[in-house]
């Protein structure tokens, strides 16, 4: 018989995109090993098991939607996702005595440095040093608490040993993975969506607008940036996926703003249609999230142009073996586009070789499996942590890690 798992996240229906696609993509995979149960902020695109909507980012709605879960699902195994749930599970598992149950900790991005190193590039940095210090506190308290971590980026292990002097001795390094629709895409002829910027090549940046996080915004000023450098290239035309061009001021001709795209279908189609995968993001943005984007732009077998922060959690793809990286001044971002784009055909065997090392690697399905793998081998070895007392002003942690 299947163990029963509790995935708590903090999942938002209404935002399908990155703090969404861990937690939805891993517990859709996750049902062929265990009896799943997910908890998040709005379950509502959960339809692959039981799931309930908390509705709530507050500690305390955390740990009663836990407790009510435990009380009635009766898990085995609690997996908590980000900052915010490993806390609620730490404590409830914790008040409600629940010795026989095993917790497994979700680290998408290790927050304290996020916040530290763009500390001095958001426009309120008290309120940037508030968030760092109560994450801190807060992730420290679940390294700490010695539970078993999974993390997306291979760099969390070193960061833990750095910033709190402690070496966790039962961390395991699983990143995100792509979607079967692009994996194995189905035969379409859809129209293509930029025809009326063609015979231009179509340089697209996928850049949501999220809950806090300004990397994304970075991510979008930069592009402005290089698109003006190369505003008198008619053959080269951005386009940004995600958002509107809503409070932003002298915008080049050659830069256009699609917003959202509810519609899976069409986002997958707008990336299958683009020719060059942008990730212009500044050192200071630390783009924990561009690891998602980079791997559709991939999984597309787009060429990939990036800076060195773009490939942050993703590492293995190379500078010239997969893709193109610059340096970070605009300048340098724009000859690497612009050379892309003259050169299209003559680099496409990276992005062939990139599409290769996805299809072996990265699927959310192989990212499951070992992520099952790491959860079966728990012990029953949770107890109560002298380290909870340490959480009573952490009611207002917020930050979607």
């Amino acid at each position: 018989m299947n163990k029963r798992l509790l995935l708590v996240s903090t999942l938002d229906s209404e935002q399908p995109f990155g703090a969404f696609t861990r937690p939805y993509y891993l517990g859709q995979y996750l049902t062929r090993y265990f009896n799943l149960y997910q908890l998040g902020l709005n379950c509502s695109a959960v339809d692959y098991a039981p799931a309930k909507s908390i509705g709530s980012r507050s500690l305390g709605s955390y740990i009663k939607a836990i407790h009510n879960s435990i009380d009635e699902f009766q898990p085995d195994i609690v997996y908590a996702q980000e900052t915010l749930p490993g806390l609620a599970a730490l404590i409830s598992l914790a008040t409600k005595k629940r010795n026989n149950c095993s917790l497994a900790l979700d680290f998408h991005t290790f927050s304290a440095y996020e916040y530290w190193s763009r500390l001095f590039s958001v426009p309120n940095p008290l309120n940037e040093f508030i968030q760092l210090v109560k994450t801190y506190i807060a992730q420290g308290i679940l390294i700490f608490s010695g539970n078993p971590i999974i993390a997306a980026p291979e760099s969390t292990p070193q960061l833990i040993q750095n910033w709190y002097g402690y070496k966790h001795s039962n961390i395991h390094c699983i990143g995100n993975g792509v979607t079967e629709d692009f994996l194995n895409p189905e035969t379409s002829d859809s129209p293509d969506p930029f025809e009326k910027l063609r015979p231009a090549k179509v340089v697209v940046l996928v850049a949501p607008k999220t809950f806090q996080f300004p990397s994304n915004d970075m991510s979008v000023s930069m592009a402005i940036d290089v698109a003006k450098h190369l505003e008198s290239h008619r053959n080269i035309q951005f386009v940004v996926i995600g958002r509107d061009a809503n409070n932003v001021e002298s915008l080049p001709s050659n830069i256009h703003f699609l917003g959202f795209l509810p519609k899976r279908k069409d986002f997958v189609n707008h990336l299958r249609h683009a020719d060059i995968g942008f990730l212009p993001f500044p050192k200071q943005a630390v783009a924990g999230g561009a690891r998602n984007k980079t791997l559709d732009y991939f999984a597309s077998k787009k060429l990939v142009v990036s800076t060195p922060e773009g490939l942050r959690g993703v590492e293995e793809f190379q500078d010239g073996k997969h893709l193109l990286v610059s340096g970070y001044a605009i300048d340098e971002v724009a000859a690497k586009v612009l050379d892309a784009a003259l050169n299209l055909d003559q680099y496409q065997p990276l992005a062939n070789a990139a599409h290769a090392l996805i299809r072996e690697k990265y699927s959310w399905s192989a990212k499951a499996q070992n992520v099952a793998q790491v959860l079966m081998s728990l012990q029953n070895s949770f107890s109560d942590s002298p380290l909870l007392q340490e959480v009573g002003n952490l009611d207002q942690l917020d930050h979607p890690l």
